[in-house]
């Protein structure tokens, strides 16, 4: 089957790794079936992945991607769930420690078919098509929990959201907006600025800018490059939610602000499959939708790793079977 995986980990020329050909098809153990993809959305894991981070070398070739959306064996349309946890696991699936993703243990999503646990799926409404269902199941998952499980804001506070156009960030826009928050946005470029005002941010900054005043929490995806601004930027008694370090992990830690300022630093990854659920259900009630900016067919999959790894993205990018 066609397929896009990394054939080997290639830390710092993470493209040098990116192949798009044939793999052989899944072959579902016991509890998992196989599903015919339809759609897939790239996120910044499918890089670190080509980088070889988060993954052990053994496990190369692996096909990439961590979400989707497609059709079960008997016809319905689902979204996959990509948190994989263990088969006796009850609860929350993110803190099962021998947890893991769609691509790091088990082959991904970018191929014609993949192979997924029963429980990990959830109808497709029709009301989302493949590609906006595809966007969910990481970038969109991600900011909800972020938000609504993780930072404890209530309508009528301020969220900061550390850079403007990924796909974590455009969801905590929309999301934000939608649940009664001022939502303020840094980003690189005027254009991303931009895209942020459209999306409902009531403003936006340059990174590193003063704000107008102190916020009550921040959703931290960017790192090192933006992590001592997050830090200035909230309350006292405030709130760094963070996911992810898309310009680099470890940044400095600014423990005396911490401290006298009492912020709470609170890690979020992914989320679970009722989270999922109920951001679905979120979406079919108020009619949003993921913001996509570029869809391309399976086949011309590097042209999206190329403009993600150049930082050039505005919304998700999806690949889809035709």
């Amino acid at each position: 089957m066609l397929a896009v995986y990394a054939d080997a980990p290639s830390p710092d020329d993470p493209m040098a790794a990116l192949v798009v050909g044939e793999r052989p098809g899944p072959e579902p153990p016991d509890g998992w079936t196989t599903i015919a993809v339809e759609a897939a959305s790239l996120n910044h894991h499918d890089l670190w992945t080509l980088r070889g981070v988060g993954i052990s070398p053994d496990r190369f070739p692996m096909i990439l991607g961590c979400d989707a959306s497609g059709l079960d064996p008997d016809g319905n349309p689902v979204v996959v769930h990509g948190v994989i946890s263990s088969p006796d696991w009850t609860g929350d699936e993110t803190f099962d420690p021998a947890r893991s993703l769609l691509s790091e243990r088990y082959p991904g999503t970018f191929a014609e078919q993949v192979a997924v646990p029963r429980r990990n799926l959830l109808p497709k409404p029709a009301g989302l098509s493949h590609v906006e269902a595809a966007c969910l199941g990481t970038a969109w998952l991600t900011g909800y929990r972020m938000l609504f499980t993780r930072s404890g804001l209530r309508p009528g506070q301020t969220v900061l959201i550390q850079g403007a156009s990924g796909g974590v960030a455009t969801a905590l826009i929309v999301l934000a907006r939608a649940a009664g928050l001022r939502v303020w946005v840094t980003g690189r470029t005027e254009p991303k600025r931009a895209a942020a005002a459209r999306l409902g941010a009531h403003a936006t900054f340059e990174p590193g800018a003063r704000l107008p005043d102190r916020v009550d929490a921040v959703m931290e995806t960017v790192g090192r490059a933006t992590w001592s601004h997050s830090l200035r930027s909230v309350k006292p008694g405030g709130t760094v939610v963070v996911c992810g370090a898309t310009t680099g992990p470890n940044p400095p830690a600014d423990l005396s602000r911490l401290y006298f300022r009492q912020i709470s630093v609170i890690g979020s990854t992914m989320g679970t499959r009722n989270e999922l659920a109920a951001l679905i259900s979120l979406l079919v009630t108020t009619g949003l939708r993921p913001v996509v900016d570029l869809e391309l067919p399976l086949d011309r999959a590097r042209e999206g790793f190329a403009k993600m790894a150049a930082g050039e993205t505005a919304g998700k990018i999806v690949f889809t079977r035709r």
